[in-house]
């Protein structure tokens, strides 16, 4: 591999990173996800790939890299320099995580300094990283005794922990983890028995998933266009967890149902996928997020009804017939999901988290009166935080008399349950939650 094609993947990934992690006013309004950040940059395929593994490899461990990073220099360096500090932690992430060759994870990641216009940097980054190599084991014996072992920023850590006091450990080892690629087969397809078998003939280890039956893991990951039948609309990318909404759902021909926060339209299309004679209407208040729901139905060639407008908000949208079941993905943390998007980990704070559990009650105090009496509303979320969960539902069924807790057959379930709650990797999954909720007559 010559020395530039990696450097410059090199430099896309610190590029990608800087607004990240570094929340600070110069680069406000920047922190989005870092695979819209690397778009940007005119990298080969293979470069692309490999930026794009070391920027998700450094997000997922930055904490642990960060410490070693500050352990190492004898000084901290200059606000200017955080590209500086950045290749350093893609370095030890490299010696420390990745297949890399060490020569060559020292040496081109040295050299990038000086594509910076800072020949300087390239000795000590050389310097710093061969320390790494020489010091490693005793370094990483000092970090066992932190929390930044975890590579979970400290308020997240502690609420993790105070949810979970049993499987903390387990949720952010399995947080710290590359999510597997899940795909969705799509039944309305003819020939989709035979999916499974093509992808397996193609080349791909597969894997089933007993929870979720339409769902088929990959290996290895690859980009979609080189999915098989992917273009066709035969698979879509979407995690079991996701696909249960249709399993708690039950929709029945004819129904209408509400899809209330729709967007991407994953749950939309499944839903479509297996009734097509649902009458749907999705909504979403993004028109940006509501094109990506079009471009779905169009590859599954599936229709419904969509709208943009705020859920929140039935004056503005709501035609006055109560729907037989809602859907509702509530925004939320998606710290069920930090595996598949470590980019969660920095970008959300606990002022997001608390502002997400007041929209979910907004959303789910406006939506129930839309219900008609024996619906059901599915609440889901991609969290795995309490508050927007379990408490949330506890809440809700206080104030409302008419509203149940049920499973997915219909039966009264005990309320201090809450609803269901996947935690990551279990099963393979993200970390999910729903509630299936009743209207009594």
């Amino acid at each position: 591999m010559s020395h530039k094609a990696p450097a410059n993947a090199r430099l896309a990934a610190v590029a990608a990173l800087v607004p990240i992690i570094y929340k600070d006013e110069q680069h406000q309004g920047q922190q989005r996800a870092s695979t819209e950040i690397l778009a940007r940059n005119q990298l080969s395929t293979r470069d692309d790939a490999f930026a794009q593994h070391l920027v998700y490899g450094a997000l997922r461990w930055y904490g642990a890299l960060d410490w070693i990073a500050n352990r190492l220099l004898n000084q901290p360096l200059k606000k200017k320099d955080r590209d500086i500090h950045l290749l350093v932690c893609l370095g030890i992430f490299q010696l420390w995580k990745d297949e890399t060759a060490s020569h060559a994870a020292v040496h081109a990641t040295a050299e990038c300094a000086r594509l910076t216009n800072k020949p300087w940097a390239v000795g000590l980054i050389n310097a710093l990283l061969r320390r790494f190599q020489r010091e490693q084991e005793s370094l990483l014996v000092r970090l066992q005794d932190t929390d930044r072992q975890y590579a979970h920023p400290a308020w997240l850590l502690n609420h993790i922990k105070r949810d979970w006091p049993d499987q903390w450990q387990e949720i952010v080892s399995g947080n710290n983890q590359q999510a597997p690629l899940w795909l969705r087969i799509n039944r309305n397809m003819p020939g989709h028995e035979h999916v499974a078998g093509h992808l397996e003939e193609s080349g791909f280890k597969i894997t089933l998933n007993p929870a979720a039956p339409d769902a088929v893991a990959i290996e290895p990951a690859v980009n979609v266009a080189e999915i098989p039948g992917f273009d066709e609309g035969r698979v879509s990318v979407q995690d079991p967890a996701a696909q249960l909404a249709l399993r708690m759902l039950r929709p029945a021909d004819g129904e209408r149902i509400l899809d209330a926060c729709s967007a991407p339209g994953g749950k939309t299309c499944h839903l479509l996928e297996h009734v097509p004679g649902l009458d749907l209407l999705a909504l979403d208040r993004d028109e940006t997020r509501l094109r990506l729901i079009t471009e779905n139905l169009e590859r599954l060639h599936l229709n419904c009804k969509l709208r943009q407008a705020d859920a929140g908000e039935p004056s503005t949208w709501w035609d006055g017939i109560p729907f037989d079941k809602i859907l509702l993905d509530a925004p939320c943390s998606t710290t069920g999901v930090i595996r598949r998007h470590p980019e969660i980990k920095h970008l959300r704070s606990p002022q997001q988290v608390e502002n997400a559990v007041a929209d979910q009650r907004r959303l789910l105090d406006a939506l129930w009166p839309l219900l008609k009496a024996g619906g059901i509303l599915v609440y889901a979320t991609c969290s795995i935080l309490k508050c927007e969960n379990h408490q949330q539902i506890h809440e809700f069924l206080s104030q409302h008399r008419d509203a149940s807790l049920v499973d997915r057959e219909g039966n009264e379930m005990d309320t201090a349950r809450g609803g269901v709650q996947i935690l990551p990797g279990e099963q393979g999954m993200d970390g999910f939650f729903y509630a299936i909720i009743h209207k009594s007559a």
